[in-house]
């Protein structure tokens, strides 16, 4: 079984982003392949943020992550930095603007995908 991690650095509104997406649901759905986890630098932060309105005639990118990580339990990282920088934040005494299925993180995490992985696909 071959192991494989993603790195998305587009941002919600990007056709990579809606590639990446059909691209990941195709990954688990195969059973020689094992996704552990999706981690989101960059503009690819973006796809975590609460606050960001779609246009409902647009690809419901950010929604399509939450359903990814609800139904199929795929761990969702995000690197703090890069939210951080992009107004994201998570403190909750300020304006908590990270969905929950994210999971904050660093690059470190990311470093422990990339070991972890025979494959890294970035989009």
């Amino acid at each position: 079984m071959k192991s494989i991690a993603v790195l998305i650095t587009s941002s919600p509104l990007s056709n990579l982003t809606a590639t990446s997406i059909a691209l990941i649901k195709q990954l688990i759905g195969r059973s020689d392949i094992e996704l552990l986890g999706v981690f989101f630098y960059q503009d690819g932060a973006l796809n975590a943020s609460a606050s960001l309105s779609i246009p409902a005639d647009e690809f419901q990118s950010i929604k399509q992550w939450q359903r990814l990580n609800t139904e199929y339990q795929l761990p969702l990282h995000l690197c703090v930095t890069a939210a951080e920088k992009r107004g994201l934040s998570d403190d909750w005494q300020e304006s908590n603007n990270i969905l929950p299925e994210f999971t904050i993180s660093g690059l470190g995490e990311f470093v422990t995908l990339y070991s972890a992985a025979d494959k890294v696909i970035q989009l």
